[in-house]
């Protein structure tokens, strides 16, 4: 089948490249890629992979990650070993 169709999205150049540069290592240029892509979407009904939005717990894990809210700092491994064996 002639490819007739185009495709035209904006992105961050470091994207760009980034991705560009793992599509070389497979041996794919972007037109393949994104072929690849949009074949599995088309097989899959969906996204070809897991796209989740976080529940309320995910999202506070999240938050307190960013603030780092509730981190506790060891002195060195063998505290750390003791707070495991005290838990």
């Amino acid at each position: 089948m002639s490819k007739t169709e185009m495709i035209r999205a904006r992105v961050e150049p470091s994207l760009k490249s980034d991705a560009e540069s793992v599509f070389l290592t497979l041996g794919l240029s972007p037109t393949e890629a994104i072929t690849l892509f949009y074949k599995q979407v088309a097989l899959q009904h969906g996204l070809p992979f897991e796209v989740r939005i976080p529940n309320a717990e995910t999202l506070e894990a999240m938050r307190q990650a960013r603030e780092k809210d509730g981190l506790i700092k060891y002195e060195g491994l063998d505290d750390l070993m003791a707070d495991f064996k005290d838990a």
